[in-house]
């Protein structure tokens, strides 16, 4: 971190903000410049807030040169982090995972079939909804814990891992017994108090970029949950909300090998949410594969016209197994298997 003062800063002033940033282990080297003296702090300013900084009055400007986050960082982790999720390895150059099932469970018939037609196209895990967080409060809020059962019961039969979304941390205990992939929603990107909770249990965590979040502040909702201890944690981009009408968020796939620059952790899209039509599932599926993204996380329903939630964006089986027909294609090009 490099903080500017202002040349008139009393030296009585200096010494008391040296006095602090040694005082928290930091290495300050002081450079006296014409115009402005320059700190330079060398150590883990990870605790230090900028503006808290920036406040002094002798305080010109703070630049941080090393990113906040350290857990997620790759300079401090170099190889990639592949992540076990109930035997499945998600990362590296590891099979490009497919994760499948509609937005809403909707009873022990109608996921039991879902599922048996994931795993018939290729799919590897099971999506399904049981706490639901909805726009409108009227809307079909899940079943809950019979949600849950219901998914764990098409496990046992088809042996596909479960993915389900975690609302609050007082349903914690259930998701950890019964969860395979603990996925974090849009909605819940900075609840820390949740993300702390996840932290400190020994569960993969699905984490979905929040609708209007950047990049940044996405992977500091990761080093939340890696701080407390869990260091498996999967990214999931969604799509963002921008000022586009022709798709419900729009899909920054840029942030593929951003992601990987930046982190070590693995990174999955959802082109469902993304896109919010069928349409463009398959074409967004395959660039994704194309880009780097390390699996694909799609709303799959056996009759969307009558789904209680999403149809509009679910893809029918025979579509879903079509997306991953092709996207084998794609992968063998980029030297991945899927």
């Amino acid at each position: 971190m490099i903080i500017t003062l202002k040349k008139q800063a009393p030296q009585q002033e200096i010494d008391k903000l040296i006095q602090s940033f040694e005082s928290r282990g930091l290495q300050v080297t002081l450079i006296h410049g014409d115009n402005y003296n320059v700190f330079g702090l060398v150590g883990d300013t990870a605790g230090l807030d900028e503006k808290t900084i920036q406040a002094n009055p002798f305080v010109e400007d703070v630049t941080r040169i090393a990113a906040p986050y350290k857990k997620a960082n790759r300079l401090f982790h170099p190889q990639d982090s592949v992540i076990d999720v109930a035997g499945i390895k998600i990362g590296g150059n590891e099979k490009i995972v497919v994760i499948g099932g509609p937005c809403s469970v909707e009873g022990q018939t109608q996921i039991m079939e879902i599922a048996q037609d994931v795993k018939a196209a290729g799919g590897d895990m099971l999506r399904g909804g049981a706490y639901k967080p909805r726009t409108s409060p009227y809307a079909f809020q899940g079943m809950g814990t019979e949600g849950i059962t219901c998914m764990v019961n098409a496990r046992e039969k088809t042996g596909l891992p479960i993915v389900s979304e975690l609302m609050s941390a007082n349903k914690l205990d259930e998701f950890v017994e019964h969860v395979d992939l603990i996925q974090i929603g849009a909605r819940n990107m900075q609840n820390f108090d949740l993300l702390k909770a996840v932290g400190r249990i020994d569960k993969p965590v699905l984490l979905k970029r929040g609708l209007a979040n950047t990049i940044e502040e996405w992977i500091m909702a990761a080093e939340y949950i890696m701080s407390e201890g869990n260091q498996n944690v999967i990214f999931c981009e969604r799509g963002i909300r921008t000022f586009e009408k022709y798709t419900r968020n729009t899909l920054d796939l840029s942030v593929v090998p951003i992601i990987k620059e930046k982190t070590h952790l693995p990174i999955i899209i959802d082109p469902s949410h993304a896109t919010g039509d069928w349409k463009l599932i398959e074409s967004m599926s395959l660039a994704a594969i194309a880009a780097g993204a390390d699996g694909l996380i799609i709303e799959v329903h056996n009759n969307p016209e009558c789904a209680w939630s999403d149809g509009a964006q679910s893809l029918k089986p025979e579509r879903f197994a079509e997306v991953i027909r092709k996207g084998r294609a794609i992968a063998h090009v980029i030297g991945r298997e899927m």
